[in-house]
């Protein structure tokens, strides 16, 4: 799966912000454009472990199942 990402100069600090907009609140940094993407590559997907961690049955009758995207 692919995720669009936003990369843009940090203007007070220097070096990039980046951000997931699929993901809100999933926001990065790096020293240059490459560290920024790899460095929104790992948020994005500690973002997607810890949603995933929370899926939990909400009444007895629920299952939890795993499926690969």
């Amino acid at each position: 799966m692919k995720f669009k990402i936003i990369i843009k100069p940090d203007t007070e600090d220097g070096g990039y912000n980046a951000s997931c907009p699929a993901l809100p609140g999933c926001h990065s940094q790096g020293d240059t454009i490459d560290e920024a993407t790899a460095n929104i590559q790992e948020a994005i997907q500690g973002c997607l472990e810890v949603l995933n961690e929370r899926a939990k049955p909400t009444s007895p009758d629920e299952q939890v199942l795993e499926v690969a995207v």
